[in-house]
């Protein structure tokens, strides 16, 4: 595997998890609503921060994937 692979890799990783611990905390957010607190605004911040950082994660997937099928193509 090469380093810049395993970066994109590596880095895609760091990104899906950061999205899964903010997604969590909006499981929190809505417990929060539960008790008539106001949490719209921090809801609608931490979903598109979520969002941002899964969009990172697949766009460093794909780049990733893009280089092992131009590897492959160049093996054959």
């Amino acid at each position: 595997m090469s380093a810049g692979r395993a970066t994109l890799l590596n880095r895609s990783i760091v990104y899906s998890t950061v999205s899964a611990i903010i997604t969590a905390l909006l499981i929190i957010a809505f417990a929060s609503a539960m008790l008539r607190m106001a949490h719209e605004y921090g809801v609608a911040i931490l979903f598109i921060v979520a969002l941002v950082f899964f969009i990172l994660s697949l766009v460093n997937l794909a780049r990733g994937t893009r280089i092992v099928l131009h590897d492959f193509d160049h093996h054959l």
